[in-house]
């Protein structure tokens, strides 16, 4: 992590503010402090940010606040974030029913791993995932912490159609496609959960900062999830971060 933020300019309209150099929680906790900080006390001329892994990106009205001056305010910001409460963690229980239909490429990550389903299966449940960031597609969070020893390449040939809900692993990463897209990411299972609806509110259910915990459910269960998810009547399962498992 940098002892300062970097600033960069990324044409006349926004400015980089930069972290570090690499993908890490402490990092990450930077920028969405920052992000917290200018939704809490809105800094004329911003117009939209866009949090990343390790930077944050800032939209402004150059004719309401000029580059110079956003970026003594941005600087003096990031220097007092640490007068900053950021709301404690939460943990979203996203059911997921593994192998089968819904992860057809499974037995390829078992191959590729020297692991067996199960065992697959416990190391991919075994873990609390950090959302680091959302993007792709509306609602797709990236997330870390993936066991290494699950790792598995892409798709050399990338899928037309994923299904939403689709659960993958791509390299050292794991994430849930939120709407129907193309992908190349290995599927390994699927929830029946909505990540995205464009009628609710808020229509992403994820939220950068907070953590994902996947469990294991059979088909029947998957089905009775769905079965109240369409019907409006499924409680999505959230508790504070340092309840159930530890990450």
């Amino acid at each position: 992590m940098y002892s300062e933020p970097r600033f960069l300019p990324a044409g006349e309209r926004a400015l980089v503010v930069e972290f570090g150099d690499e993908i890490a929680p402490e990092i990450n906790a930077r920028l969405r402090a920052l992000t917290a900080a200018l939704e809490a006390a809105p800094v004329p001329g911003v117009v939209e940010v866009v949090p990343t892994y390790r930077s944050l990106l800032v939209h402004f009205d150059p004719l309401t606040v000029a580059p110079e001056a956003l970026e003594e305010r941005l600087a003096h910001l990031a220097g007092n974030l640490g007068e900053l409460k950021l709301p404690e963690p939460e943990v979203t229980v996203v059911p997921v029913c593994y192998g089968g239909e819904f992860g057809p490429d499974l037995p390829f990550v078992c191959e590729h791993t020297g692991l067996s389903a199960e065992e697959v299966i416990r190391i991919h449940t075994g873990t609390d995932y950090l959302i680091y960031m959302l993007g792709f597609t509306p609602g797709f969070s990236y997330l870390g912490g993936m066991d290494e020893r699950i790792a598995t390449p892409r798709l050399k040939t990338p899928r037309t159609k994923i299904p939403a809900g689709s659960v993958g692993i791509a390299g050292k990463q794991t994430g849930i496609y939120p709407i129907d897209s193309p992908g190349g990411w290995q599927l390994i299972g699927r929830t029946p959960l909505k990540l995205y609806d464009p009628f609710r509110e808020p229509p992403v259910l994820l939220a950068a900062g907070n953590y994902v915990r996947f469990t294991a459910v059979t088909n029947e269960e998957y089905d009775a999830i769905a079965a109240q998810v369409a019907a409006g009547t499924y409680r999505v399962q959230v508790e504070p971060k340092g309840e159930g498992r530890g990450a």
